[in-house]
Parts: structure tokens; C-alpha cells; sequence
């Protein structure tokens, strides 16, 4: 149980480091740098923590990226930031670059092989299987973040 709590508060950790490194890149202000990093080891600990109770990975993803959405507009308006700035920075290490990777490798090894049937088979499932998950988890991730932001920019923070 404390290896397991270890692993996640390391994993989490990352995932703020990588939401810094990417509002960095973004060109955030240095007062939203601690918020953007609590916030993205916040997802990560959410989304992993959902993953090792045997959730899928498209709703582990939507539950995390929803949060970012909830949480970033009260945050926002406390800080005098729009909520793009900590919403954005901190889901882009979601980005699902390992399904891309196997769908793209997958493809090219297809093309590549001629003879052997049941190997195409096999390549022709991983193409799908992985490129369906990485579309389903992109959507997640967009509709998560953007869901709550459309919801709450109707009425003001004050009154929530």
C-alpha cells in the first residue's frame, strides 16, 4: 500500500512538472507557475489513481480533465488569469502519445509485411484497437476541459 502511494505521488509529481514545462512553453506568468503545477499533480494523481481501480482509460481521462475545467475557473478568477492558462498546460501530458505511436508503427509495419496473413491480422486489430483509444481519449480530453468552461461561463464565479 505505501509502494503503491509512492508510486503515484512520484507519477503525479511528473505530470506537474510536464504541466509547468508546458506553460512554460505557453508563456504563462511566473505567479500561475505553482497553481499550473498543483493542478497537473492533481490530474495525474486523479488519473492514476482511477487507472489502478480498473477504470478504463477514456474515463479515468474525462474525470481528470472534467476536474481541470471545474477546478480552473474559481481558480482563474482568484488569480486574475483567464482559465485557458491552468486548463490547457495541465491536460496536454494526457495527450495520448503512446497510442499514437503503436497505431503509427502499426501501419507502417502492415504496409511493410506481404506474405504472412495472420500477422496483417493481428496488425490490422492493433491498428484499430489503438487508434480508436487514442481518438476516444482525445475527445475525453476535449470535451472534459471544454465542458465545464462553456457550463460556467454562463454565470459568474461569484455567484457559484
Amino acid at each position: 500500500m505505501t509502494q503503491l502511494l509512492i508510486n503515484f505521488l512520484e507519477v503525479s509529481f511528473w505530470s506537474g512538472i510536464a504541466a509547468v514545462g508546458f506553460g512554460i512553453l505557453f508563456n504563462i506568468s511566473k505567479r500561475t507557475i505553482l497553481t499550473v503545477f498543483i493542478l497537473g499533480f492533481l490530474v495525474g494523481f486523479i488519473k492514476f489513481t482511477l487507472l489502478s481501480c480498473n477504470f478504463h482509460i477514456v474515463i479515468a481521462t474525462f474525470i481528470a480533465a472534467f476536474f481541470v475545467g471545474l477546478i480552473s475557473f474559481p481558480i482563474a478568477h482568484k488569480i486574475h488569469h483567464p482559465p485557458v492558462v491552468f486548463s490547457i498546460p495541465t491536460v496536454i501530458p494526457m495527450i495520448p502519445g503512446y497510442y499514437a505511436y503503436e497505431t503509427i508503427l502499426s501501419i507502417m509495419k502492415f504496409v511493410f509485411i506481404k506474405t504472412d496473413t495472420s500477422k496483417r491480422l493481428e496488425l490490422l486489430d492493433a491498428i484499430f484497437t489503438n487508434g480508436f483509444n487514442m481518438i476516444y481519449i482525445l475527445i475525453a480530453i476535449t470535451i472534459g476541459v471544454s465542458l465545464p468552461l462553456l457550463l460556467l461561463n454562463k454565470s459568474s464565479v461569484k455567484q457559484l
